[in-house]
């Protein structure tokens, strides 16, 4: 399959606040039709590269090319209006005295009424609120706010969507299911974007490349399925899902000895044998059976519905996640049998060890 043309790109982007350092070097590129995210803890730079490629910010090194065209360079900052973007706020910022449908129309005033008309429409449609076309803002839930505000975006078609902490406002629920449906109505409109939140499950729902986030810089810049099961640092590995780590002795490129027992599979860094690793071991790692010889003590359960989330005490004193259907309800204090199954190795080697 032929790869997508560049839309978004960022070559060595720094900025600074009154000479503190926000942004360092920084660089990604979105393909046209794709959804990246910026994935980081707050106040690590991710809305500050937002303003810089909507053209708020200044750059004070690097550059910014949309569609192949210089937007941002020091000296050079295209204004916003000028670099056809959208824009998707947190608080919405919805007009209060304008109805659905003429908020949505809001950005249409340069083309043909019937046109803008028949846009409006579509787009009602698309995010589902033909039927409250005619209330106002404050009538309609925060999930109707938050796809009226999406639709006035859309409107205009522009090349790229910003979508800054668009569901922070919203409650877990409400959350989780307008996530998916955003991510169905950008794809429906092939239009490229870029969200940045602090809510993995949210990158996770949404995006088909993420970048994590960490002073100022990306960690790593993969798919959502790289990003958790090929992790290229530590601080990644730490940062995305759950898991803990394990010391472990490399034998050999294909084997690490735990006290879990022997794992097998190649390691994703170059290590000597005899070094002393840190095997990153996720919750679905560390399979519940009966049969097992290896018995691990429960110490806290956490019940999620279909799972308990169990922190087991391994015998020699190592502790580990794991994720057992629910039907296997076991006391706290209660020894449970599991082994090892793992089909991606996430090792480091220990500080001192290189």
């Amino acid at each position: 399959m032929p790869a997508m043309p560049t839309l978004l790109e960022l070559n060595g982007v720094s900025h600074a606040y009154d000479g503190r350092p926000v942004l360092g070097r920084l660089s990604f590129r979105v393909e046209k039709g794709m959804i990246g995210c910026l994935l980081g803890a707050s106040g690590c730079g991710k809305t500050t590269v937002l303003r810089c490629i909507a053209g708020f910010e200044p750059v004070m090194a690097g550059e910014i090319l949309l569609n192949g065209q210089i937007m941002s360079r020091p000296g050079l900052t295209t204004p916003p209006e000028k670099r056809r973007i959208g824009m998707v706020f947190q608080d919405y910022a919805l007009f209060p005295h304008l109805t659905v449908a003429r908020n949505i129309a809001f950005g249409l005033h340069e083309i043909a009424e019937a046109e803008r008309t028949a846009r409006v429409a579509e787009l009602l449609a698309t995010v589902g609120l033909s039927q409250v076309k005619n209330h106002y803002p404050h009538e309609l839930s925060g999930g109707q706010q938050q796809r009226v505000a999406l639709a006035r975006a859309l409107a205009p078609r522009p090349d790229l969507m910003l979508l800054d902490e668009p569901f922070s406002n919203l409650d877990v629920e409400m959350r989780e299911r307008l996530s998916l449906e955003v991510r169905e109505i950008l794809k429906q409109q092939n239009t490229t974007a870029i969200l940045v939140t602090h809510d993995q499950h949210e990158a996770f729902n949404i995006a088909d490349e993420i970048g994590i986030m960490s002073g100022g810089s990306i960690a790593q810049w993969d798919t959502p399925y790289k990003i958790y099961h090929e992790p290229t640092s530590r601080l990644v590995a730490d940062f995305v899902g759950q898991g803990v780590f394990l010391p472990g002795t490399v034998l050999n490129e294909n084997r690490i000895k735990l006290e879990l027992g022997m794992l097998e599979g190649r390691l994703p860094h170059r290590c000597a044998q005899g070094t002393v690793v840190d095997v990153l071991l996720r919750p679905d790692d560390i399979l519940h059976d009966d049969a097992s010889p290896l018995q691990a003590q429960v110490l806290h359960k956490a019940f999620r519905g279909a799972e308990f989330l169990y922190t087991l005490q391994l015998p020699g004193g190592g502790r580990v996640l794991s994720l057992v259907p629910s039907h296997h309800n076991h006391a706290i204090g209660e020894k449970i049998g599991i082994r090892l199954e793992i089909d991606h190795v996430v090792a480091f080697p220990r500080d001192g060890n290189k």
